[in-house]
């Protein structure tokens, strides 16, 4: 089979930003030493423009899953052209595409069976779906966004300006043009790079499925670490619509920590969650499915897998329950007509909920 055209211009631009990281970053480093201001500036610039693509190019545009004042945006642009990932317009469309399609080798345009090297970074090198290139159909919403498209309009002034004269100005502020450029500039744009692609290569091969195996999608806390939050996938492949994807307190999600902080500035608005109880049914379905799969060869399975799908329906019962009357409860609160009686019937709820849950729990961990 023939293998489509490459290329040139990005496989110039991953082979020379990579090959002068790391001969010229440590050359330097050893002849002339970085300052604490250069690596600081290596942080917060590494930060500015990897946040810009998974708060402003990934949640913002490709999922909606909240609106950002004018002013936010701008800023998510700048940082989009400083990251060099292409046009917000063009990065949307391609992650739609991937949603919509996830694993099908010949619509996702970085499906992870193709295999780690191809979701990682040779869907960019060939012209794999060149008739797409410039079908932008999927994100006609998008196009309505002025900012969107005056950064797609200029592109190319507003990377070079990005990434040349940012580090350039830093540089000559500090004393050291070459040295912030070799380290805010260089480094900084090859470890954004493969971070940011960590997502489609490495987050959907290594982790685990709590919530869906129907794509290959992963949750993985240490390359959430990376990819500044966004290493929750099997999460967000499942619930796409949700502004987080680390939706306990102590999952690390930089992203989420900021969209919340621009929301108490009033900067942001209109954020998106997935109701708990659609969460816990998916956790809840899967501990099913796998329960069954591990009972299935032994000799009274047929039995145990009955006992397994009453315990499974008793407990979605009380899920069901618990959540119903917390509801009634929080709208009771909103029409501030919330009672005594009401909310011992929540608790109540939730206590038998939490021991059937404990009880479901136990059962399954008997067949690990």
């Amino acid at each position: 089979m023939k293998k489509p055209p490459i290329i040139w211009m990005n496989v110039s631009l991953f082979s020379i930003t990579f090959a002068c990281a790391v001969i010229f970053v440590p050359w330097y480093g050893i002849a002339y030493g970085f300052d604490a201001i250069e690596w600081l500036c290596f942080v917060v610039v590494a930060f500015a423009s990897g946040l810009s693509i998974t708060g402003g190019y990934h949640r913002l545009w490709s999922h909606r899953t909240y609106k950002a004042h004018a002013s936010v945006r701008f800023l998510y642009a700048l940082g989009g052209a400083l990251a060099l990932q292409n046009s917000a317009l063009h990065w949307s469309s391609d992650h739609r595409e991937h949603h919509k399609h996830v694993d099908n080798n010949d619509k996702d345009p970085y499906s992870a069976k193709m295999g780690f090297w191809y979701s990682h970074i040779g869907w960019m090198l060939r012209e794999y779906q060149a008739q797409r290139y410039h079908d932008y159909k999927n994100v006609r919403d998008l196009q309505n966004d002025k900012i969107v498209m005056w950064q797609h309009k200029y592109y190319l002034p507003l990377l070079l300006t990005m990434n040349f004269g940012l580090p350039i100005l830093l540089g000559w502020l500090n004393g050291d043009i070459l040295g912030m450029v070799l380290l805010a500039g260089l480094l900084r744009l090859v470890v954004v790079h493969h971070c940011t692609f960590f997502i489609n290569s490495l987050a959907h091969v290594w982790g685990s499925q709590p919530y869906t195996d129907k794509n290959t999608a992963r949750d993985n806390g240490f390359i959430a670490l990376l990819t500044y939050g966004e290493g929750y996938h099997n999460y967000h492949h499942i619930f796409e619509n949700d502004y987080r994807n680390g939706i306990h307190w102590w999952q690390y999600d930089p992203t989420k920590w900021l969209i919340n902080t621009l929301a108490w500035m009033r900067l942001a608005d209109s954020r998106r969650v997935v109701p708990q109880e659609r969460i816990e049914y998916a956790r809840l379905q899967m501990q099913l499915k796998r329960t069954k799969i591990k009972v299935a060869h032994l000799p009274n399975s047929e039995e145990l897998i009955e006992k397994l799908q009453a315990e499974y329906e008793t407990l979605k019962t009380h899920l069901a329950e618990y959540y119903d009357a917390k509801k009634a409860l929080i709208e009771a609160k909103r029409k501030q007509l919330a009672n005594k009686q009401l909310l011992s019937q929540v608790k109540e709820l939730k206590l038998r909920f939490k021991q059937q849950q404990k009880s479901w729990h136990s059962l399954t961990a008997s067949f690990s």
